[in-house]
């Protein structure tokens, strides 16, 4: 029937315009009826997708560089349109304006939607002329990441910078794009990125081909060969070829494509810890041998972090290389909640609560507490306005108030107060009841966590297993309870376990040296450090480090932050149990490094010699030892007493309220296990306690060779 429709429409009506938008209704219809049969999605992927699979991205420029041509090619390749539009016929989607056919430039922002591989792009097509710089402005604020292309033959120009600085004022995430390498001066350089830009490109790929004879391009992460063959001047790039490099390609390539690889893994290496702890760990004798999803990991690490940019390249306008731009853009861009922004939240209805009755209000006033509907991305301790606008009145209403003299137009932030959270003491594993509950648990777990701040859930890195991480034993147990009720999971929760931490007994010094060779270069580094013990009970967070000070103005900042790093990351894993470490001093003392080594290198070294001094130092465990509370009807005072002396509990005080009597002790957690159940047997239910992290306290020696025991299975 639409199709008929369409048709009418089309006979009626004859300009030009009209003729467009039908053909551009048909076609759309054409690629709905194509995508239901091949394949059917659920009309809440379609509509409402996973955030996870939402990139809000901005293709930004130099005029001319290309980002217009690039834009409609993604759209052409991920089905949304039937031609491929070209800016020179003035038929592009997102120049739509006339002014910006009649120019072949863009003039306004233009938004469009598309899906690529199950994630859904809302991509803007920003202008790259500078009179029409607020455009772009006005669209980074809002996006996640970034698109920078790049003229091959002109490299970084003076709009590029501009754009570059406003991408960098907002914190977004780009990935380079160097187009038009079909160009006879294109120049696969990028030296101009790193010295204009003052960025650190991550190169992922090289190309095959310059010129007229560029091809395709190789992958540096997968070695894969990906070729373009255009068969005829009409060929539109959909289909291309990919295959692994062997041994039957040129010589030379596989020289180039081998050294590429080497001095990304090393970059990105010197860029996140944890991809060099991983290469140092398990791929020390070969690291060409690390999984390619791995090495890509560690690439969105860098991206998302702004510590490199991915640079990718390719031809547009001859539709070469924008689908693995594509897959970049899933790749290494951010999610929305990766990012943070100031969020637009629509509430769909207000309600006044009546314990578990609701009345829907149309408004409410100040002072009022009501419920709302609708919230999909606020958290607990978030502050929520009506507007930007009443925001900026009312916290010009505190500064009158308040008598604040500040000049104008600086106002002070209307963010409440939020809550503080203690660290979690508890922590247990969780299991659905089948793997295929797995999803259902965890979108529970995000839910939970949005409005209980003080529930943590992580994944432990060696079991796979997922950890919750709670305040107490009637917390765990309220949260296992939640689970069943209202989502429907009977999940099975493992043994409670304290979270313990560690400290040393002893003053120690070690030295280490790591020789390492990777590709042709050759890292040295010569690392001497002390550790003693602080005092513990000054501050929680009492582990610090520093330099001597000859040692402090000889090393680069560089080289400074690499040693903090290796210091940092060995105070995360004790040489006893592996529990975190507590009231430790570091004094770097000396570190001599031969030139080219890596920080990485540097950072991996400083740990080795820190786990050396550790275990010199003697280890100790330090326990959490609570606050408790417990109020008791005097009869039943001493058997509490006695119960408490048991669990090696301190007595400090107990106080009279009323016909009552408030005991206050102090109790290692490990000994309060089960504990409710044992004041209610002992006071007959007539007894209520309260339990709070007091202080971390060193167990004796009994207790600790108990506990190291009972951890190692024996």
């Amino acid at each position: 029937r639409c199709l008929i429709m369409l048709h009418d429409l089309h006979q009626h009506m004859t300009l030009p315009s009209c003729h467009r938008n039908i053909e551009f209704l048909r076609s759309s219809l054409l690629f709905f009826m194509f995508t239901v049969i091949d394949d059917v999605k659920s009309l809440r992927a379609v509509v409402n997708p996973d955030i996870s699979k939402i990139r809000n991205i901005g293709i930004m420029a130099h005029i001319d560089a290309g980002k217009t041509t690039t834009t409609e090619r993604m759209l052409y390749y991920s089905g949304y349109t039937r031609a491929l539009g070209d800016v020179d016929d003035g038929d592009t989607v997102t120049d739509f304006m006339a002014q910006e056919r009649e120019r072949g430039i863009t003039i306004q922002s233009a938004a469009v939607t598309f899906d690529w591989k199950s994630h859904r792009i809302n991509l803007i097509d920003t202008p790259g002329h500078v009179d029409f710089t607020l455009e772009v402005e006005r669209a980074l604020r809002v996006l996640d990441g970034a698109v920078a292309v790049f003229d091959a033959s002109a490299g970084v120009e003076a709009q590029t910078l501009t754009v570059w600085r406003q991408a960098e004022k907002h914190h977004v995430p780009c990935v380079c794009f160097l187009n038009k390498m079909d160009k006879p001066a294109a120049n696969f350089s990028i030296e101009s990125i790193r010295q204009k830009l003052k960025a650190n490109p991550v190169l992922l790929q090289i190309p095959l081909g310059s010129g007229k004879n560029f091809t395709g391009v190789v992958d540096l992460l997968t070695n894969q060969k990906l070729t373009w063959q255009q068969r005829s001047m009409g060929d539109d790039g959909r289909v291309f070829e990919s295959k692994p490099l062997d041994q039957s390609d040129d010589p030379e390539l596989l020289q180039e494509v081998s050294e590429a690889r080497a001095a990304l893994i090393e970059q990105v290496a010197d860029l996140d810890d944890e991809f060099a702890e991983l290469l140092l760990t398990d791929f020390s004798d070969n690291f060409d041998a690390v999984p390619s999803v791995k090495l890509q990991e560690a690439v969105r690490r860098v991206t998302l972090a702004r510590k490199g940019v991915p640079v990718l390249c390719g031809s547009s306008l001859r539709n070469k290389g924008v689908q693995p731009l594509l897959d970049a853009i899933v790749a290494y861009l951010p999610a929305p909640s990766e990012r943070h922004h100031d969020l637009v939240e629509r509430m769909s209805r207000l309600l006044v609560p009546f314990a578990d009755q609701h009345v829907e209000i149309p408004s409410m006033t100040a002072g009022n507490i009501a419920l709302t509907v609708g919230l999909k991305q606020t958290v607990t301790g978030d502050t929520i306005v009506s507007s930007k606008a009443s925001a900026a009145a009312a916290a010009r209403r505190a500064q009158d108030d308040s008598g604040m003299g500040k000049k104008r137009g600086e106002h002070a932030a209307v963010v409440l107060s939020g809550v503080e959270v203690p660290d979690p003491v508890f922590f247990c594993t969780i299991e659905p009841p089948t793997m295929a509950k797995q999803a259902d648990l965890e979108n529970a777990l995000n839910c939970l966590q949005r409005e209980d701040p003080s529930l943590k859930v992580r994944v432990d890195p060696d079991s796979g297993q997922t950890v919750l991480c709670g305040m107490g034993e009637l917390h765990i147990e309220i949260i296992h309870d939640r689970i069943r009720r209202e989502y429907g999971i009977e999940t099975h929760l493992g043994p409670l376990q304290v979270a313990y931490r560690e400290t040393i007994l002893h003053e120690a010094s070690a030295t280490d040296t790591l020789d390492r060779t990777i590709g042709e270069r050759r890292h040295i580094v010569t690392v001497e450090l002390s550790v003693r013990p602080v005092d513990i009970s000054s501050t929680t967070d009492s582990c610090k480090s520093a330099f001597t000070e000859e040692d402090g103005e000889q090393l680069s900042q560089e080289i400074k932050d690499a040693v903090e790093n290796g210091v940092q990351s060995s105070y995360l894993q004790g040489p006893l149990l592996g529990y975190p470490l507590q009231g430790v001093s570091t004094l770097i003392q000396s570190v001599n490094t031969e030139p080219g080594t890596s920080p990485a290198m540097v950072s991996a070294c400083v740990s080795r010699c820190m786990l050396k001094a550790l275990r010199l130092a003697g280890g100790q465990v330090l326990e959490p030892v609570m606050s408790l509370e417990v109020t008791v009807e005097e009869e039943h005072l001493s058997s509490v007493l006695g119960d408490l002396a048991q669990r090696r509990g301190t007595v400090r005080d107990i106080q009279s309220r009323h016909d009552n009597k408030v005991l206050l002790a102090t109790v290692p957690l490990a000994e309060m296990m089960g504990y409710s159940t044992i004041l209610r047997t002992l006071t007959s239910g007539n007894a209520t306690f309260s339990l709070e992290l007091d202080t971390y306290e060193a167990m004796n020696p009994q207790d600790q060779n108990t506990l190291l025991k009972r951890m190692a299975g024996l």
